[in-house]
């Protein structure tokens, strides 16, 4: 009689897991914040919705992945 063959479990890598790219999208989300309240460069000023944006999309995302 044969033994039943487990499913190979596939790890995703370490820089791939939730708790640190969490961590870099909640980093990206400050860093507009402290772009758009800061009064010395139009462009930061400019390029901060943008910034925050990219944070908030990359949150939901990798909300998604393992842990």
């Amino acid at each position: 009689m044969t033994r039943p063959v487990a499913p190979i479990k596939r790890s995703w890598p370490a820089w791939a897991r939730r708790g640190l790219m969490e961590n870099i999208a909640t980093a990206l989300i400050a860093l507009g914040f402290l772009m758009l309240f800061q009064p010395f460069a139009l462009s930061l000023y400019t390029y901060s919705f943008i910034t925050m944006l990219a944070g908030t999309v990359m949150f939901i995302i990798v909300s998604k992945f393992p842990e």
